[in-house]
């Protein structure tokens, strides 16, 4: 599996680099033109005219505008929009207003003579210029659903009357990303104008684990309760601000209105200003703090014997202190495989060549069909087909490349969860050998390695390369399949048949459940691996054998041992994110001028939040793996300790208790009432 992975990895860099020789990203920046140029482009003729601007707006409003994403009507690229309302006949009043128009019409036209030539009709309005680089008309609703722009609500070019509530919808068509660009834009700012400030929480965040790390390491017993109140007091916090914001509401004019009647907003602090959101933020807290009450209820009497568990962890973790920096190396190797993969995906989407088509306005059996701009003009159709125009439809290709491009996107979607669930791989067993070295070592000082996680990741990439190449590699397969039944899924939205969406719906239930059992299972056999040295499906096979004869111990005692962990990135969580919250919302006086000016204050807060859960996850990570390993260790040794009772009987009653005793030197901590939590009740 070593040679097929290497394999792979050799076809996924030739797929990167004929992405790169054959892509083009500005076809995701630029707009496009009719013929296909981009506008705005710098070193290009259209570099002054960074604006799409559409001959007749009302074309957009086609359902074919959603098939083929471009408006049946010509596009030029302008310096700026149009800031009038102007039509041909109009403009043929005054010369001021005829110069102002020829700005719009397509270069190879004549002004004097072709006004009437079929699609070069403009209709000119008060236009605004928006962040997608497209010209739209300058809508406005006003009371009682009116559509107006200016303060018009229809125009009449000679015979014809557009109607300002239909350019709406054809704006909307045009440019069906619009408001979420706009958003897009709005977070950007808040990013530029907050991003110090974020990195500066981001490292706030990781001494504030660093130091949990280390009085966890000193002070396990108490950090856990400590820990466990302080979660409780965070949510409980939480509850009562949300009450708190629920009830000063009461009784202000809209702060009535639902959430469904609001609908979608791009100024989301509107949200903030009704009653409901403050009440769905209340109960979910509520709930989260009624479920942690209840587990640590029900869970009490094996909390000690986590917290022994902990201990023996932390003097694991302070005897390879290098393991708490690891996940860096993993971090950087996981952000290296997702920016390779982001990269070859864009290249790939935009390979593709220009494709020109048909668009007319009257009956025409060409319509549709591929065409090239170039010779257009002498060909039959043109002839046949006085009103046809030969269109930049769309980026596609005739060729072996474009026709096989759906594959080479779907190998890069699947090199990229092999490949990052590799480097995942390689650092678990790299941390589980770690730790695997201190708890077989009889002499702490002595036997453990100089550099335990040099010395396991050398051991790791020298012997179990192929190991973890096949781990890696069934768990990615399952990812694919999932992939592709989300795929199946969006096709089927709109299906009736009720059959095949329960088949769907079960089958991803089933393969969500298939993809966490083999997560668990795999993470295991890397610590046999760790532990042995054997082959993956030896060390899954004994994982699983020595995980069935404990299963009481796996689903109760390093179950709770993960939520207790969870309650520390929880913790530390919440910190951050109540701290943030007052600074960026500017509630804290003393800083008040210190803090950016936003259109999103919970940009950063968000942001913050996740990095440090992303960073809290990171140094608690190494602790749940040392306590997966040390607890693998245990019911490994024990294993032994029993089989030997049983197979060589009196004989070995010296072998038998030294095996016991160094058994439980690494397990209980030096408390008797520990001890006897470890080998009476959880043996």
């Amino acid at each position: 599996c070593c040679l097929l992975f290497i394999l792979a990895l050799l076809g996924y860099f030739a797929v990167g680099i004929l992405a790169w020789s054959q892509g083009d990203p500005r076809k995701v920046i630029y707009p496009t033109d009719s013929r296909g140029q981009f506008c705005g482009q710098a070193g290009t003729p259209l570099e002054k005219k960074p604006l799409l601007f559409y001959f007749n707006i009302m074309k957009c409003a086609s359902p074919l505008v959603l098939l083929e994403f471009q408006c049946p009507t010509t596009q030029i690229c302008v310096e700026k929009c149009p800031d009038r309302f102007l039509t041909l006949v109009k403009a043929k009043l005054k010369n001021e207003d005829m110069q102002y128009y020829t700005q719009f019409c397509k270069e190879e036209l004549d002004p004097t003579l072709g006004f009437y030539q079929p699609n070069s009709v403009i209709y000119l309005f008060v236009f605004v210029c928006v962040v997608t680089r497209r010209c739209l008309p300058a809508l406005e609703t006003l009371k009682g659903g009116v559509v107006v722009i200016g303060n018009e609500t229809t125009f009449t070019s000679g015979n014809t009357s557009l109607n300002a509530t239909d350019l709406l919808e054809a704006s909307k068509k045009s440019n069906i990303a619009m408001e979420a660009r706009q958003v897009a834009m709005r977070i950007f700012e808040d990013y530029t104008e907050s991003w110090h400030w974020i990195l500066l929480g981001l490292v706030a965040a990781m001494l504030l684990s660093l130091i949990f790390i280390v009085l966890l390491r000193l002070l396990a017993g108490v950090m856990v309760w400590v820990m466990i109140i302080m979660v409780i007091l965070v949510v409980g916090y939480g509850i009562g601000h949300c009450y708190v914001q629920y009830a000063s509401l009461q009784g202000q004019a809209g702060a009535d209105v639902t959430i469904k009647d609001l609908g979608l907003q791009t100024d989301f602090s509107i949200y903030l200003q009704i009653q409901q959101t403050w009440l769905a933020f209340m109960i979910i807290l509520s709930i989260v703090e009624l479920v942690i009450l209840l587990l640590l209820i029900f869970l009490r009497k094996r909390l000690l014997i986590a917290i022994a568990l902990i201990k023996e962890a932390s003097r694991a973790v302070g005897h390879v202190m290098s393991s708490l920096f690891y996940p860096l190396l993993t971090f950087a190797l996981v952000c290296l495989v997702i920016a390779y993969w982001a990269i070859t995906a864009v290249f790939l989407s935009t390979s593709n060549e220009p494709v020109y088509k048909v668009f007319n306005t009257s009956e025409c059996e060409y319509s549709r069909d591929t065409c090239n701009p170039e010779t257009f003009n002498t060909s039959n159709i043109s002839a046949q087909c006085p009103d046809a125009e030969c269109l930049f439809a769309f980026y596609g290709g005739e060729t072996y490349y474009h026709k096989y491009l759906i594959v080479l996107q779907f190998y890069n979607l699947f090199l990229f969860f092999w490949c990052v669930n590799f480097v995942t791989a390689l650092g678990q067993v790299t941390l589980a050998g770690a730790f695997a070295s201190y708890y077989w070592a009889l002499k702490k000082t002595d036997d453990i390695p100089a550099f335990p996680i040099c010395s396991s990741l050398g051991r790791a990439l020298r012997y179990h390369t192929g190991s973890l190449a096949f781990g890696s590699l069934i768990l990615s397969v399952v990812q694919v399949i999932r992939v592709v039944l989300e795929y199946v899924e969006q096709k089927l939205k709109g299906a009736e048949n009720s059959f095949s969406r329960f088949l769907l719906s079960c089958l991803k239930c089933c393969f969500w459940c298939l993809e966490k059992c083999i997560r668990f299972l795999n993470r295991n056999a890397y610590i046999m691996i760790s532990i042995y040295g054997k082959n993956f499906c030896t060390s899954a096979k004994d994982a699983f054998f020595l995980l069935m004869r404990n299963i009481l111990r796996v689903a109760v005692l390093d179950k709770v041992t993960d939520f207790l962990l969870f309650l520390g990135k929880l913790l530390i969580v919440g910190i951050v994110g109540i701290g943030s919250f007052f600074f960026f919302s500017g509630k804290i006086k003393a800083v008040e001028q210190a803090a950016p000016t936003l259109n999103y204050y919970w940009v950063p807060i968000l942001t913050l939040v996740f990095g440090t859960y992303l960073i809290a996850h990171g140094f608690f990570s190494v602790y749940a793996m040392c306590v997966d390993t040390l607890f693998l260790c245990f019911c490994e040794c024990f294993y032994l300790f029993w089989q030997r009772n049983h197979t060589a009987g009196r004989t070995h009653k010296h072998m038998h208790t030294h095996t016991y005793t160094h058994t439980h030197t690494h397990i209980h901590t030096h408390s008797l009432q520990e001890r006897n939590h470890l080998s009476l009740q959880d043996a």
